[in-house]
C-alpha cells in the first residue's frame, strides 16, 4: 500500500507523523511519500520536499512564491498520475492542498483533506471546493462536522491532537519552582510566534505588564520566546520597559510558562487553545496590518464575532478578547487584574477547560487512521 500526503507548517508535520504511526499498526508495509517535515520523515515517510516550502504567511507572501508553488503542485501531479497513491491525505495547506486534491480526485485518486479550512469564519464559499476536491475530510472541532455534512461532504470529527498531548494533571508550584518564580502572582505572556505579531501586540503587552505591576508588587511575568529569532526583538521591548527583573524571558517551554501561571495573556491562535486545554483562565489579543485588516472588512471576510477558539467551543465565552483598535495596554491591563482579583471565577473557567479537554480528547492519529482505512474500504 502507498500513501501520498503534503504537510504545511510544523503542526501539520506533527499530524502526519501521528497518522504514519496509526496507519503502520495496521500496514506495516505501507510505504509513504510527499512533502513532509522532520516528525514525518522520523515516522517513515519520503520526503520529496520540506513542508517548511509551505509555511507562507500574510497577503503577499504566497504571491511572491506563486509560481514556485505552482510547479511544485504540478510536478506532484505529475509523479502521482504516472504512479498512484493508494489515497492521498492533505494536511491542513488547504490554499494548496485542495487544489492538489482536486487534480488528484479527477484522475481517480482518492483523496482526504486533515483539518478543516475555517470556512466557519472566513472564506465560507470554500465549503464547495472542498466537496469537489475530496472523498472525505477529517475535522478537529466537533462543530464541523455537521457544517460539512450539511453540504453534502463526508466529514468526521477525529478529536484534536492538542488535546491528546498536554498533561491532565498540572502541578503550578512544581513549574514555578523549575522556573525560578518566587512571587505570590505570576502571569504568562506570549505575544505569538511571528514577528509581525511580536511587533504588534509585544510592546502593548508589556506595558500591560508595567500598570499591573503598579497596582500589585508580588508579581512576576514570564514570556516564553517561541524561537531564537524572536528573542532580539522581545528583549529590546522588555529592556526599554524598564522593569526587566520582574520580566522572565524562557527560551519556549511555553507549556511550563503557562502552567506555572496563576493568568495567561497571549496573541490568539493556537497558543489560546493550548492555555485553555491546560485549564488556564485566558485572555487573548490580536492586531491585523491597518492594509490587511481594511480589506478584511471591506471585502466582509470576516464573519465572526467571537475569534479564540476556546470562546467557539464553550457555550458562554470565558477568553475576555481584544483586537484591533481594541488593543490597548489599560483595558488588557484591567481584564488581568479582573481575573487575578477573583479567585472563584478562575476556578469556574478552570473547570470548564477541563471538561473541554475530555471532549477534545479522543484519540486522533487512531480516529484518522481509521478513517483513512474506511475510504480504502
Amino acid at each position: 500500500m502507498k500513501i501520498g500526503l503534503v504537510a504545511g507548517e510544523s503542526s501539520g508535520d506533527l499530524l502526519g507523523a501521528g497518522l504514519i504511526r496509526a496507519l503502520k499498526g495496521y500496514f506495516p508495509d505501507a510505504t509513504f511519500e510527499g512533502i513532509a517535515g522532520p516528525e514525518m520523515v522520523a515516522a517513515g515517510c519520503e520526503q520529496w520536499e520540506s513542508a517548511e516550502s509551505l509555511t507562507l504567511f500574510g497577503l503577499t507572501e504566497p504571491l511572491v512564491h506563486l509560481p514556485r508553488l505552482l510547479r511544485l503542485r504540478k510536478h506532484l501531479v505529475k509523479c502521482w498520475t504516472e504512479s498512484p497513491p493508494d489515497v492521498f491525505v492533505g494536511i491542513d495547506a488547504p490554499d494548496f492542498n485542495l487544489a492538489l486534491e482536486m487534480k488528484l480526485r479527477a484522475k481517480g485518486i482518492k483523496t482526504v483533506h486533515y483539518v478543516s479550512p475555517s470556512v466557519w469564519a472566513w472564506r465560507a464559499g470554500r465549503i464547495k471546493t472542498v466537496k469537489a476536491a475530496v472523498d472525505k475530510i477529517l475535522c478537529i472541532l466537533p462543530f464541523e462536522e455537521s457544517i460539512y455534512k450539511d453540504a453534502g461532504v463526508d466529514a468526521i470529527f477525529v478529536g484534536h491532537p492538542k488535546a491528546d498531548s498536554v498533561p491532565e494533571n498540572q502541578d503550578m508550584a512544581a513549574a514555578r519552582k523549575v522556573l525560578g518564580l518566587t512571587a505570590d502572582e505570576v502571569v504568562a505572556i506570549l505575544p505569538g510566534s511571528r514577528a509581525s505579531e511580536v511587533s504588534m501586540l509585544g510592546g502593548t503587552f508589556i506595558a500591560a505588564a508595567k500598570i499591573i505591576l503598579d497596582m500589585r508588587e508580588s508579581i512576576q511575568f514570564v514570556i516564553p520566546v517561541a524561537k531564537p529569532t524572536l528573542r532580539p526583538k522581545i528583549e529590546a521591548q522588555v529592556i526599554s520597559s524598564g522593569f526587566s527583573e520582574k520580566l522572565i524571558l524562557l527560551d519556549g517551554n511555553s507549556e511550563q510558562a503557562m502552567i506555572a501561571a496563576d493568568v495567561v495573556l497571549l496573541a490568539s491562535g493556537t497558543a489560546a487553545l493550548e492555555s485553555a486545554l491546560l485549564e488556564k483562565p485566558t485572555i487573548a489579543a490580536y492586531r491585523l496590518g491597518r492594509v490587511t485588516y481594511a480589506i478584511f472588512k471591506g471585502l466582509k471576510l470576516l464573519k465572526l464575532s467571537k475569534f479564540t477558539l476556546p470562546n467557539l467551543l464553550t457555550k458562554s465565552p470565558l477568553v475576555p478578547e481584544f483586537i484591533q483598535n481594541d488593543v490597548c495596554p489599560t483595558g488588557i491591563a484591567d481584564a488581568v487584574i479582573k481575573l487575578l482579583d477573583d479567585p472563584d471565577r478562575r476556578q469556574f473557567i478552570s473547570d470548564r477547560f477541563a471538561r473541554l479537554r475530555n471532549e477534545l480528547a479522543l484519540n486522533t492519529d487512531q480516529r484518522a487512521a481509521d478513517a483513512v482505512i474506511s475510504l480504502l474500504k
